[in-house]
């Protein structure tokens, strides 16, 4: 079986994905814990804080995204900058309400 030249494999050791493990499961547990927690309003924003934490750990470390070209960074970030002014919009929608 041939291999390509441009493709790139990146060894990522075990201990690695033990770490993230632990902190998602960490994060996991503070947002069920955040539930029994009474913030206000602000408990959805932190919920919501707690999510993109956690998702990127995700995108980075099990997508690969860490290790692709820049482009692909950018445009994930472009996207999560448009939710986080979308979810700003409708939490300062709830507030004021």
């Amino acid at each position: 079986m041939k291999t390509d030249e441009n493709e790139k494999h990146h060894i990522i050791p075990y201990r690695t994905f033990l770490y993230v493990l632990a902190i998602l499961i960490l994060l996991t547990l503070t947002s069920v814990t955040l539930t029994q927690i009474s913030l206000g309003a602000f408990t959805v924003a932190a919920a919501l804080i707690i999510a993109g934490i956690k998702s990127t750990f995700v995108l980075a470390i099990f997508m690969h995204l860490k290790f692709e070209n820049k482009m692909f960074s950018r445009a994930v970030c472009g996207v999560i900058l448009l939710l986080a002014a979308v979810i700003t919009i409708t939490l300062l929608d709830y507030l004021n309400r």
